[in-house]
């Protein structure tokens, strides 16, 4: 049995399996039912490891172990995999979820943040600072960063960038909000984002920008990040950004983005020209 290595890898990433565990279960399912040995010379599986691999899938829900000698096993239909591997996924993900919750309140946690808290009071404010990769990991940077504002949010963002902001951190600027934290976005609006950008107007100040092409977020006038590169030339997994604490630089940036922000256009006389 010849499969592609391309399938069995995607396979791998859907399933969470391991090679050998791809190659039995599919060597498996070309043939419906089979023995451990056959299998292994099938799906070129070490045969001492054929027995282990076909316990875990079993165990799975992939395959059921048949009665009888030799001992033999059955693929289960892939659409039933299917399902069973959601409903395995979402098990431990409850069980992860629940396990994480558990911990708020307890002795682990106190001492976690004591630990945290006691080294902080050691490190000099500009050592804050860190460089982040990966778009998923940069928002929930920005995110950690907004939520404990005090006093003033200021992001500034592409087109593309505010429609991620609205779905990702509009809950967060909504609390921030009702404490009376001063928000300002400016971004350029565009036909696609225009929506976006009225939507933010009920929790922010949102104006359009067309002269200046950046991405950066700068939190009470000491916590900033920028990212290093356009959004529009750069794969989402590759996307990079630089933290730091540092009130120097990031007022100076702030009382720039003061003189920028009073010639920035109102989003409604932007998107009247749509």
């Amino acid at each position: 049995m010849i499969v592609k290595e391309e399938f069995l890898n995607k396979l791998r990433r859907s399933f969470g399996l391991n090679l050998y565990e791809v190659k039995i279960w599919t060597a498996l399912l070309s043939r419906g039912v089979s023995t451990a040995g056959e299998l292994s010379e099938i799906g070129d599986v070490p045969r001492s490891r054929a027995y282990d691999v076909l316990e875990g899938l079993e165990k799975k829900g992939f395959v059921v172990m048949k009665l009888g000698k030799p001992i033999k096993y059955i693929a289960v239909d892939p659409k039933e995999v299917v399902e069973r591997a959601k409903k395995l996924v979402r098990q431990n993900a409850d069980e992860d979820v629940s396990r994480l919750t558990d911990l708020t309140g307890t002795p682990v946690l106190k001492e976690l943040e004591t630990l945290h808290n006691e080294g902080i009071e050691f490190i000099e404010p500009s050592d804050l600072s860190g460089a982040i990769r990966g778009r998923h990991n940069l928002y929930a940077h920005l995110e950690m960063m907004i939520k404990d504002a005090q006093k003033s949010v200021t992001l500034m963002t592409t087109s593309k960038g505010l429609l991620r902001k609205m779905e990702a951190l509009k809950p967060v600027l909504e609390k921030l909000n009702k404490k009376g934290v001063k928000i300002r976005i400016a971004a350029p609006i565009t036909k696609e984002s225009v929506g976006a950008a009225k939507d933010l107007m009920k929790v922010a100040d949102v104006k359009h920008v067309s002269k200046i092409n950046a991405r950066f977020c700068v939190v009470d006038d000491k916590n900033m990040m920028f990212m290093v590169m356009n959004d529009g030339d750069v794969h989402p997994t590759y996307d990079f950004g630089i933290w730091i604490n540092t009130p120097y630089f990031a007022s100076a940036l702030s009382n720039m983005f003061n003189f920028a922000w009073k010639d920035m256009v109102a989003v409604d006389k932007a998107s009247s020209k749509f």
